[in-house]
Formats: C-alpha cells, structure tokens, sequence
C-alpha cells in the first residue's frame, strides 16, 4: 500500500525537520506546488459541478426574512420546484461561474498554505492534533481573502429569482458591483469578516477533525474498503464543520445579498448581523440552509479530499 499525500501529511507533523530536509531538494518544492494547484483545481471543480445545485437553494434560504417574506419557501422541496418551473433547469446552476473561476486558486491555496502553517507549527509545543486544526485555521483565513469577491457576485446571481436567460452574466454583475460601490468593504469585499470566519471555522474543524480520526482509524489495504474508510471520515468532517460554521455563512449571505430596503443597509458587519438575526427571528434562523448546505458539504467535502487526494498520487506517480 502505498501512502497517500494525507499519511504523508501526517508524519510530517510529527517530523517537520525531516519534510522540510525533503522540501529542499532541487525542484522538490515547485513540484510539489504545481501538483497541489492542478490536484486541487481538479477537485474543486468536481465538488462544485456535483453540488452547485444545493448551494443555490442554500443561499436562498438564508437570504429569506421568514414567514413574512412573500419570497419564501415553505419546504426544501417546495424549494427545488419552484426553481425549477420558474427558473429552469439552469436556475440550480446560477453563480456557478465565481465558483469555477476561484476554485483553483482557492483550493491552491488551502492545500498548500495547510502544508506551510503545518511545517511552522512544527516547531511549535503542540500535539499533532492541534497542529492540523490551528493549520486548518490558517488555510481557511488565507482562502477567504482569495474567494470572498467571488463570493460576493455568486450570491448576487443566487439571489436573482429571474429566468436564467434574463439575468446578468457574471462578468455584467462584477463590474456593476464595481461601478456601483468599488472594491472596498462595501462593494466588491462586502461580507469580508464573515467570510473569514465561515472559512477558518470550517477549515478548522475540517482539517482538525479528518487527521484525528484518520489517524485513529486503521488504514485498510483492500482498496474498496480503504476508499470507504477515507469517504466516511470524509463525509463526517464536512458534516461537522457546516453544523458549526453555518451562523457565519447566514450572516455572510445577508451582507452580500439584497438587502430587505432598497438604499438601505441593514446588514454590515458579521456579529452585528447575527445579533439582528437573532432578535428578529429567532435562533434556529442562524441555521437557515443547514439541511442543503450538510448534503452539499458533507459529501462534497468528502469528493473533494478524495479526487484531490487520487489526483495528487496520480502526478506524483506520474508526472
């Protein structure tokens, strides 16, 4: 059996003088980043093919002001036909440009600058444990500065509820954002700390998890069962971490998302958006969107370690 990049990872944590020694041989380093930027890309385009879907039903939920809101929705399923008969088949695929277009960088990022913030933590007095979630937290705050303006224009699009054929492009959207409030905290970036925090919690959680557990369970030499093995672990991690990030991700959505008044600004910033949450709507509105974003991010969080991590042993072997 042959080690993936993941046991690799974790030996690494163990013996951080002994992977930076290896890092050092000539080529070793930009090899290693040209296999994590293509790995990555590769499943981060697969994940958002395969659950895009979900991440627009999502997104409208959170952005709806409850029972009141004549927008509404009464069901997760109400959700999917209405989309469907008023929007078309294309209306579940809406934003999925932004996505695409930051997912290589996005997940270059997160892959690579995990494996640097581990090798710091190395030398650091903490257990390996600690060191994958407090390098989690690290990859997540670092991808969010590269995804948060994609982010912005993708729930623009999301929150359109008109015909796909009639909405804007991506790139008529962008520069409309642009035009109308710049690139700054209130236009292009709008939404920036709760992107943070959706993205280091997760990303904490996430990592911080899946090694432990990954350690804890032994490693199956037949294939089918090894892939298993990976999947659910896969599967319980993204699970875990959207059940814990998710009040990040609401008040995300209502900052870069219309707001209820024209002209009018009622959500600016993450903590004062989740407090008026709160007031006005009660505590399980910080979950909104929870049922599709766990059947988008559990096993989508699980495709995507397992093609990255296949992909990453194929070009090592490889190429």
């Amino acid at each position: 059996y042959e080690d993936s990049w993941y046991e690799k990872s974790l030996r690494s944590a163990a013996f951080p003088a002994a992977q930076v020694k290896m890092s050092r041989k000539p080529g070793g380093f930009l090899q290693e980043a040209s296999h994590q930027i293509t790995a990555g890309g590769s499943a981060g385009l697969v994940e958002i093919c395969l659950m895009h879907p979900l991440d627009v039903v999502k997104t409208r939920f959170q952005i709806q002001r409850g029972k009141t809101d004549p927008t509404s929705y009464k069901s997760l399923g109400d959700s999917f036909r209405t989309i469907f008969r008023t929007e078309g088949l294309f209306g579940f695929y809406k934003g999925i440009l932004p996505p695409i277009m930051a997912e290589t960088p996005k997940r270059a990022v997160k892959f690579f600058t995990f494996e640097q913030y581990k090798k710091l933590l190395g030398h650091a007095p903490l257990s390996p444990g600690l060191t994958f979630a407090v390098a989690g937290l690290g990859s997540g705050l670092t991808e969010a500065v590269v995804v948060n303006p994609f982010e912005v224009v993708k729930v623009s699009l999301q929150a359109n509820r008109n015909a796909f054929t009639e909405q804007p492009s991506t790139f008529v959207q962008a520069r409309r954002i642009i035009k109308t409030d710049g690139l700054g905290f209130r236009g292009l970036n709008k939404g920036f700390t709760a992107t943070l925090g959706r993205h280091g919690v997760f990303n904490m959680v996430y990592f911080g998890f899946y090694f432990n557990v990954k350690n804890i369970i032994p490693v199956n030499e037949e294939p089918t069962l090894e892939f298993l093995r990976k999947f659910g672990i896969g599967l319980v991690s993204g699970t875990i971490a959207s059940i814990i990030n998710i009040p990040f991700d609401v008040a995300k959505s209502r900052i870069q998302g219309p707001q209820p008044e024209p002209g009018e600004i009622k959500y600016r910033t993450c903590f004062k958006t989740m407090a008026t949450v709160y007031q006005e709507e009660g505590f399980l509105a910080l979950y909104k969107g929870l049922v599709p974003k766990i059947m988008r991010l559990g096993p989508g969080g699980a495709v995507m370690l397992l093609v990255y991590e296949y992909a990453y042993a194929w070009l090592q072997e490889n190429w």
